[in-house]
């Protein structure tokens, strides 16, 4: 088992329990995280959330993001200036579209969450633009 820093387990599931959580994805769930969709701008459910919690894969259920991390960032989907650990994302380079983006990813199910640019605000200066579809999120109590 190999666990992160904030003591969640990473260990890569097989593609046979990623089919079977699979099972339980709605068809644009499933687009979204299983085939590298994107959800419509302002139609995510998560966009306006202000709740304090945290934000999980919706596949496997790893924390994301922290809603102390999160901004308005004006593009349409949550967005958030850091992760809620860094080894809870996994980055990998992205030229569909005919431009390089980075393409973030769930380390443990390899979900598509979205994408993180450059331009977002202090103290990180990145923008990670995730898909709401991709993530559930859990009030604290």
């Amino acid at each position: 088992m190999t666990l992160s820093a904030a003591g969640h387990d990473l260990t890569p599931l097989t593609k046979a329990q990623i089919d079977e959580k699979a099972k339980m994805l709605t068809a644009e769930e499933k687009h979204v995280l299983l085939d590298h969709g994107t959800e419509h701008p302002f139609c995510g459910t998560l966009l306006d959330n202000k709740k304090a919690g945290v934000y999980h894969c919706r596949l496997c259920e790893l924390p994301l993001f922290s809603s102390e991390t999160k901004f308005d960032s004006g593009t349409g989907w949550p967005s958030f200036f850091q992760p809620y650990d860094p080894d809870h994302i996994r980055y990998l380079e992205d030229g569909s579209l005919g431009m390089v983006r980075t393409e973030v990813r769930c380390p443990r199910c390899d979900s598509h969450l979205g994408h993180v640019f450059p331009d977002g605000p202090a103290p990180t200066g990145q923008r990670f633009c995730l898909n709401s579809i991709a993530l559930v999120f859990e009030e604290n109590a």
